[in-house]
């Protein structure tokens, strides 16, 4: 009896004008080549967060895929960068100051 496990991303979508990147994963588990099993997850990758002074802080997308590292280097303009800066700041607490 062989149990084998295998993930892999089959969809890669870009969301909305803050361009935020969504990648889902397929995971199927078999036994003796005959399916078990079969999930779906998702993940969102957003382009940074605040640091301490409302910059914007970049994402680390080393441990990505070549494929996703693209579709951001691609998407994540200066622009895009920028609206999703001050969409952060928007959604602080009113009167936050770091």
């Amino acid at each position: 009896m062989a149990i084998t496990k295998e993930v892999a991303t089959d969809l890669i979508e870009v969301i909305g004008n803050l361009k935020i990147i969504e990648v889902r994963s397929r995971v199927v588990i078999r036994e003796d080549g005959d399916i078990i099993s079969e999930n779906l997850h998702r993940r969102s990758i957003t382009c940074g967060d605040l640091d301490a002074s409302n910059n914007l802080k970049l994402t680390d997308l080393s441990g990505e895929s070549s494929e996703v590292q693209g579709i951001a280097a691609s998407v994540w303009t200066d622009e895009v960068k920028e609206r999703y800066r001050q969409f952060l700041i928007s959604q602080l607490p009113e009167g936050f100051s770091p």
